[in-house]
């Protein structure tokens, strides 16, 4: 009986033995896929320092400006005037943001149109405009409101005019 309970000890310690290098040897290779990815990592660190040092040197003022001087022939590169500038409330409405025409009023207004043809009275009423036959048998359509930016100005406070926009936060260049 010792001979049998020490063959099955013999055959657990190999099976263990076994698992525990297989184990070892998976824990060497994700070590080394680690070591790997660390290098990737500080490669592209590095890359990234490089590009910047890159941008610092291709965007100096005085490169800039010798290349404006040399090109300006062909460019033909102006100031920007200040009043080129304008505040995001002064720019158009988003595309979802404008009314829609409504089509049923436009098909009614085409139809009971005389001496107008169906297509010019669907584009008067589509641009919001009224829609009258030359005899006045016709009717009219809704005039849709024209979209038209804030004035500009700023809000007055105890007799003090701020201008909105400086409240405007932009993000970092970086």
């Amino acid at each position: 009986m010792l001979k049998t309970f020490d063959l099955v000890l013999i055959g657990f310690m190999t099976a263990a033995a076994a698992v525990t290098y297989t184990i070892k040897h998976r824990a060497e290779l994700k070590l080394d896929e680690v070591h790997r990815l660390e290098a990737e990592i500080k490669l592209e660190k590095d890359t990234i320092d490089l590009l910047k040092a890159d941008w610092a040197l291709q965007s100096q003022p005085n490169r800039l400006e010798r290349l404006v001087n040399a090109y300006n022939a062909e460019l033909q590169l102006q100031p920007t005037e200040s009043t080129a500038l304008v505040h995001a409330k002064e720019l158009p409405m988003l595309k979802s943001e404008v009314p829609v025409p409504d089509v049923t009023e436009a098909k009614a207004s085409a139809k009971g149109a005389t001496g107008a043809s169906a297509k010019g009275a669907t584009e008067a009423s589509a641009k919001g405009a009224t829609v009258a036959s030359a005899k006045g048998a016709g009717g009219a359509a809704k005039a849709q409101p024209v979209p038209t930016p804030a004035p500009r100005g700023g809000v007055e406070q105890h007799g003090v005019v701020e201008d909105e926009a400086d409240e405007i936060e932009t993000g970092s260049v970086e």
